[in-house]
């Protein structure tokens, strides 16, 4: 039995932030702006998860009122969150990560981020898609003012 799901997030990029993505960090000169890390890649995952699995969404488990997530390394969200699916008898089988942003450019990272990836979900590494997406100078990417991701997962019974 499988379960699939598409998650998707998106921060405004600020001065004075780190710039983390998929648990990675980016070194630029503006970082995500968000109650936690602002980690879209992530932020992305957990919520295609959670939705697979028939549970609330990021804002409802990890709100960001909450004190308690401030700053919060947004792995730490994504280990409680493989947790949740573990007691279902689920895990993830599949993942797959579009980026839309005008910059910094991605692809350099990408297979840091599937080894790290591969190394928290416990899933082989050719099981990892990660490719970006420019706006081409449109809209708000193009102004290069926030990092967006799609995030589409596959769950499987254990």
């Amino acid at each position: 039995m499988m379960k699939i799901s598409l998650g998707f997030d998106l921060h405004r990029l600020a001065h004075g932030r780190k710039l983390k993505i998929c648990g990675i960090e980016i070194p630029f000169e503006k970082g995500l702006l968000g109650h936690s890390d602002g980690d879209v890649g992530l932020h992305a995952l957990i919520d295609a998860i959670l939705s697979a699995a028939g549970l609330p969404d990021i804002g409802t488990l990890f709100p960001d009122n909450d004190p308690k997530y401030k700053d919060i390394d947004s792995l730490i969200l994504l280990k409680k969150t493989l947790e949740l699916i573990q007691e279902k008898n689920l895990k993830v089988s599949q993942v797959d990560f579009t980026f839309i942003c005008d910059a910094p450019k991605l692809s350099p990272y990408y297979e840091k981020m599937k080894k790290l990836l591969s190394k928290v979900l416990k899933l082989d590494i050719s099981e990892i898609r990660i490719k970006a997406r420019s706006t081409e100078g449109l809209g708000w990417g193009g102004e290069k003012d926030a990092i967006a991701c799609f995030c589409l997962v596959v769950l499987e019974k254990n």
